[in-house]
C-alpha cells in the first residue's frame, strides 16, 4: 500500500482509509486498485470480522475521482471510458457484494459524486455533523456512473433520488440521516470513536449469525415471501447448530454474559 491508501487491522477490526487530503481524498487508479486488494484480504481472513471505511482530515470523505491524475488515453472514446471505468472503479461494489462481513462507512466530510457513491456502498454508514452529501454528476454534464443510481433509490426512494440527481444539490448530516442515508450523526470529533464502539460490538458478538444475517437480508430484498422464510428457516438450521449459539444458551442459563469465537 502506498500512502495514499492505508490498510490496518487491529484486532478483528480493519480499516481501509482514503489518505490524499489535499485533494479532498479524491481517489486514482493507483489507490483504487490498493482498495480492491484491501477488500480482498478483508474477505479472505477469518481473523476480520468488521471493516470501517473512512477518509483523512475533516473536509472531505471523498469528492470522487482525481481527474488530473486518472486522464487515459482510453478516456478518448465511449467504448476505452466504459472500460476503464468498469475494470477499477466498478470493481469495489461487485467485490464487495462478495463479502458478508459488516462494511461500516464513517462520513468524516464532503461525499461528493463518486464519493457519495462510494459511501453509498456501506452496509451502514456514520456522518460527522460537518459531512455533506451530493450527488453532483450534473454539475459537469454526466450521470451518476459510480453504483448511485442503484444504491440511492433503495434508500431514499426514487423521487427524492431523482430530485438529487437532477440538481446535484447537497444535503447536509441532519437531512441525510432523516432521509435514511445515514444511521447516525456523531460530533466531528466523536465520529472515528463512536464508529468503532459500534464496530467492536459487532465484532465481539456471534460472527457466523452477523455474517449470515447479512447475507440474508440482501438476498430477501430480491425475494418473494415464500422463498424468503424457505431461506430463513435453512439459516436458522444452520446456525443453531453452531458453537456460537450454543455459548448463548449456555450463558443465559449461567446468567452471565456470553463469549462468542466466531465459530
Amino acid at each position: 500500500m502506498n500512502d495514499k491508501l492505508i490498510f490496518r487491522t487491529d484486532g478483528p477490526i480493519a480499516t481501509i482509509q482514503l489518505n490524499a487530503p489535499e485533494t479532498r481524498n479524491a481517489f486514482t487508479v493507483e489507490m483504487i486498485d490498493e482498495w480492491l486488494e484491501a477488500l480482498q484480504v478483508c474477505r479472505d481472513d477469518d481473523r476480520i470480522h468488521v471493516i470501517v471505511m473512512t477518509g483523512t482530515g475533516d473536509r472531505a470523505f471523498c469528492s470522487g475521482g482525481d481527474v488530473g491524475r486518472m486522464r487515459d488515453p482510453r478516456d478518448s472514446t465511449a467504448v476505452g471510458r466504459k472500460s476503464k471505468l468498469y475494470d477499477h472503479i466498478l470493481q469495489i461494489p461487485m467485490l464487495l457484494e462478495t463479502i458478508d462481513k459488516p462494511y461500516i462507512v464513517a462520513v468524516n466530510g464532503a461525499a461528493t459524486g463518486a464519493g457519495m457513491d462510494m459511501a453509498l456502498m456501506g452496509d451502514i454508514r456514520f456522518a460527522a455533523q460537518s459531512a455533506r452529501f451530493g450527488e453532483t454528476y450534473v454539475k459537469v454534464g454526466l450521470v451518476p456512473g459510480d453504483g448511485g443510481a442503484y444504491y440511492l433509490p433503495r434508500l431514499v426512494g426514487i423521487p427524492k433520488a431523482l430530485e438529487m440527481f437532477w440538481t446535484g444539490d447537497l444535503i447536509d448530516a441532519d437531512e441525510a440521516l432523516r432521509l435514511g442515508i445515514v444511521n447516525r450523526v456523531y460530533p466531528d470529533a466523536d465520529l472515528m470513536s463512536e464508529t468503532y464502539t459500534f464496530a467492536e460490538r459487532v465484532a465481539a458478538g456471534p460472527t457466523l449469525a452477523v455474517r449470515m444475517t447479512k447475507r440474508m437480508v440482501y438476498q430477501c430484498a430480491n425475494m418473494e415471501l415464500r422463498s424468503a422464510l424457505d431461506l430463513a428457516s435453512s439459516n436458522i438450521g444452520v446456525v443453531a447448530t453452531s458453537e456460537d449459539h450454543g455459548e448463548a444458551v449456555r450463558a443465559f442459563v449461567e446468567k452471565r454474559a456470553p463469549v462468542f469465537h466466531g465459530r
